[in-house]
């Protein structure tokens, strides 16, 4: 006999307790992504920030060209570009303070950057010399995560420490539509949510997960709505719209920071170029397809309403693209410099204090290099 067939104990409807904890009404994103270029809401946003960010823009443009370059040339072994997604890039440098903290995945090189790292740092994990080129501690900015999605779990432990601690912080995590299928996603935003700990989760839907279509990923109505499942308010963005971007990513981080716990933002955008020199996009997706895209660049969006304001001068375009070409020959000189390396850093920072089998390996490789260098000098 089971429970429900036990005298007294069949419920037509389930106790009171199964009422829901959280009104899903107000976690629903918008039916179509948010924007604000090309409506009249964008007039009242500030013409300093229309201009900070076109400069951050032609910037990005430049330093996805040149890093692609670089790579063709040898001198990084890979390059996963971002062309196309530039809005959604810098749009997350911008939006948080100097105390909060940036979780950038591999393509994120451009948010990184805007968070004021040097433009050759940025590029160490792809160069192959170290696993990050710069301090996080001192920049905020968490190394760039080649692992999908395992930095949004580290995200999340970061905010729910600094609010124990009572510091006024807020986490920002990137990830990309095809880390949303990894576990760590899920992990990451229910300990969020419980904990309405001060994140905010930055999805780039470009399309594709490599060669994957957003449709073999998922069946949600959108990305977004993965938030309501954990009880996460869910937005989405025009992610080509720099404007809409800067402003949905702004609230949400003063949202987090005032104690209304995580958001979940997807921004609809497109990976132009192929997922990393590697790939050959051609095998999965239209030119037709792109070119499409390409009619929606973030850069043209926001230099129509610069023209219209006015504010689109020949001295501006001509500084900011003066700028950018000075940004990428110093970044030429500087990468075509060959990196002295030294094999016994493969043991530093392993560790606070070396193991005893780390101990015993680094003295081995000593041993070795110094047997070569006897050798050479020998010869």
């Amino acid at each position: 006999m089971t429970v429900l067939e036990q005298p007294g104990s069949y419920r037509p409807t389930p106790p009171p307790a199964w009422q829901p904890r959280t009104d899903p009404a107000p976690l629903l994103p918008d039916a179509e992504p948010y924007r604000l270029l090309g409506t009249d809401a964008v007039a009242d946003a500030d013409p300093g920030l229309l201009l900070r960010l076109y400069a951050e823009l032609v910037r990005g443009r430049r330093y996805n060209a040149q890093a692609t370059a670089l790579t063709r040339q040898g001198r990084l072994a890979v390059y996963p570009s971002s062309t196309g997604q530039e809005a959604c890039e810098i749009a997350a440098g911008l939006a948080l303070a100097d105390r909060d903290w940036l979780f950038p995945s591999y393509r994120d090189t451009l948010a990184v950057i805007a968070r004021g790292v040097d433009p050759v740092e940025a590029l160490t994990l792809l160069r192959g010399d170290w696993h990050t080129g710069y301090d996080p501690g001192e920049h905020r900015v968490a190394p760039l995560c080649t692992p999908l999605a395992t930095q949004l779990p580290h995200a999340v432990g970061l905010a729910h420490a600094a609010r124990l601690k009572g510091d006024d912080v807020v986490a920002l995590a990137m990830v990309g539509d095809g880390g949303t299928s990894e576990g760590d996603f899920h992990e990451a935003l229910n300990f969020a949510a419980v904990w309405r700990a001060p994140v905010v989760f930055l999805v780039q839907n470009n399309g594709f997960a490599i060669s994957v279509p957003l449709a073999k990923q998922t069946a949600a109505p959108s990305l977004a709505h993965k938030g309501v499942g954990y009880g996460i308010p869910g937005r989405l963005v025009d992610g080509n719209d720099a404007v809409a971007m800067h402003e949905v990513l702004t609230e949400a981080v003063e949202r987090a920071r005032t104690g209304g716990g995580p958001t979940l933002i997807e921004a609809v955008t497109y990976r132009v170029e192929a997922h990393t020199n590697a790939d050959d996009a051609t095998r999965y997706r239209t030119d037709a397809e792109v070119e499409a895209w390409r009619a929606h660049d973030p850069i043209e969006l926001l230099e129509h309403e610069l023209r219209s304001r006015g504010l689109l001068t020949d001295d501006v375009i001509t500084e900011a693209r003066d700028a950018a070409e000075r940004m990428a020959a110093r970044l030429r000189e500087r990468m075509n410099a060959d990196a002295a390396l030294d094999p016994m850093d493969l043991f530093a920072h392993v560790y606070a204090e070396k193991t005893s089998q780390l101990q015993e390996q680094a003295a081995q490789l000593r041993a070795e290099l110094d047997a070569e260098l006897d050798a050479e000098e020998e010869r």
